[in-house]
């Protein structure tokens, strides 16, 4: 398991924008399972919407980005150093349920393939066993 402290050190999303709390299940250069903790306290509820309050899709996707950020650090480890993930692709992306506060998101990530600096994933979040979301996605890791 990784908890937020580990991911900090890892990746440089901080609030408001760190989406997960924990990576468990970690296989290095294959698979994770991050968690997200879905509050009300979240600054996106204010206006998406305030009188049913949904998490945005868009940041369903990024949390599963940030758990495969993790995973390409934990894979590379020391050689991550003075490395960024960044977004390179969004494919096939798929939202199935509304997230609402209280909700715990558990952000399953698994590599599809890595060629050089370009790693390609396929990823579920799901909240009680149901899947609410889902895409495949690249990503380029570069200098800071």
């Amino acid at each position: 398991m990784i908890n937020i402290e580990e991911i900090m050190t890892k990746i440089p999303h901080r609030y408001p924008f760190l989406l997960i709390d924990r990576v468990i299940d970690i296989v290095p250069d294959q698979s994770a399972t991050g968690i997200k903790n879905v509050t009300i306290n979240e600054p996106h509820f204010t206006g998406h919407f305030p009188s049913k309050p949904i998490m945005p899709g868009v940041l369903i996707i990024e949390s599963m980005a940030q758990t495969s950020a993790v995973l390409v650090c934990e894979t590379l480890k020391g050689q991550a150093d003075n490395k960024l993930v960044y977004f390179m692709s969004i494919e096939e992306a798929k939202f199935r349920k509304i997230v609402s506060p209280g909700d715990q998101l558990f952000l399953h990530v698994k590599k599809l393939r890595s060629r050089a600096n370009v790693w390609k994933f396929t990823a579920e979040a799901k909240v009680d066993g149901a899947v609410v979301a889902e895409a495949i996605f690249s990503a380029m890791i570069a200098d800071k």
